[in-house]
């Protein structure tokens, strides 16, 4: 039975717990779907060309820099509040491991001293370019990156309308004395 998913607005410690129970419960059962599995894989392969673009264009550094001379604040506290626990749960599907704490009290809480630990993040965070990157790189590189990106964020929205689908297809514990099919809700 997997519990509902917490509001958006719940605490991130609640959203964690729910994408790892469900990720406990139903792992098995998730990835069994085809579909699913080939949808993980084109958003990792998204993922990563995005990355790759980022490094190549130096904007990797430039956040690195900005963190470590400026205190960066494109990744501050409170933006771990946009992430719902379906997509913790896809990061649990893609081997992410959740943390427990926030690394650094200023930062988000899925700051790392080496940068995201998620391979699945919220549009935001995908999509966020600062002025002193856009005014670094050139129109071309910024037009590549977009193009990656673009693709990451087509693969994501798949990767979780099919697994809001498949979650509703197990019984929630609000549905556990409901004999009707979930699905037709």
């Amino acid at each position: 039975m997997i519990p509902a998913e917490p509001p958006l607005d719940a605490p991130v410690a609640a959203k964690i717990h729910w994408a790892n129970d469900c990720f406990d419960r139903e792992r098995s059962r998730l990835l069994e779907d085809q579909t699913l599995t080939d949808l993980l894989e084109a958003l990792k392969n998204a993922v990563h060309r995005s990355r790759d673009n980022m490094l190549r264009t130096g904007i990797v550094d430039f956040c690195r820099e900005c963190e470590e001379r400026e205190g960066g604040s494109c990744c501050g506290a409170g933006l771990e509040n946009h992430y719902s626990g379906m997509l913790l749960l896809i990061n649990r599907l893609l081997g992410v491991a959740l943390p427990h704490q926030r690394e650094e009290p200023s930062s988000c809480f899925f700051l790392s001293s080496t940068g995201c630990r998620l391979v699945a993040r919220h549009v935001l965070c995908i999509n966020y370019v600062c002025n002193k990157i856009t005014s670094k790189i050139s129109p071309d590189q910024l037009a590549s990156l977009r193009e990656a990106e673009g693709k990451e964020i087509l693969f994501l929205f798949q990767v979780n309308e099919n697994l809001k689908r498949l979650v509703r297809r197990y019984p929630t514990a609000e549905h556990a004395g409901n004999t009707e099919n979930p699905e037709s809700e």
